[in-house]
């Protein structure tokens, strides 16, 4: 008899961990072949997307319930360096590369961001990533004038449109890049 309510006991305690153990997993808020949601899409969402695809797709639609209206994705093949063209508050185009790695950025998106503004008639670029950067990426856009939104600006945006903070978002977002001028 000892046996059986130990052996009870047991598959209690299992059952009790398995079930926390599954209610404590948090469901995504997005899953591939969804319509993406801005205000639903957290963080942990991005870095669980299958590839850059969708998080382009994100940015896209972020900026237009941003107010951006004349914001586009550029095609999936021959972008020369931007996936994604808006027009900010000053009236200026800007020209934005997506970058969703799980690792540092490298200096190539500045590379490609920077060389697509002639072909899109851009004032401004930028790159836009769910990670940090390199030292090497930071320095050259530093010398090219391109704004770097790393992780932690992501997030900031993320949360500040989540509150309704439109102004302040789209401020991080237009924000002057940070400019080296000692290359020499």
């Amino acid at each position: 008899m000892l046996k059986v309510l130990i052996f009870a006991g047991i598959i209690v305690v299992v059952s009790i961990v398995a079930v926390v153990q599954l209610l404590s997993k948090r469901k995504p808020q997005y899953s591939k072949g969804e319509i993406i949601d801005p205000l639903k899409i957290t963080i942990k969402d991005i870095d669980q997307m299958e590839d850059g695809s969708d998080f382009e797709e994100y940015l896209y639609l972020l900026f237009l319930a941003l107010g951006y209206k004349d914001a586009y994705k550029t095609p999936r093949s021959r972008d020369f360096g931007t996936d994604l063209v808006f027009t900010d508050r000053e009236g200026y185009r800007n020209v934005v590369q997506a970058k969703r790695y799980s690792y540092p950025v490298g200096l190539g998106a500045v590379q490609e961001v920077y060389s697509s503004m002639r072909y899109y008639r851009a004032k401004k670029s930028m790159v836009i990533a769910s990670n940090v950067y390199t030292a090497a990426c930071d320095e050259l856009a530093g010398y090219n004038g391109v704004k770097l939104h790393s992780r932690n600006d992501l997030i900031e945006i993320i949360d500040l449109f989540k509150m309704g903070q439109i102004d302040k978002v789209k401020n991080i977002i237009e924000g002057d890049p940070h400019w080296k001028y000692d290359s020499w």
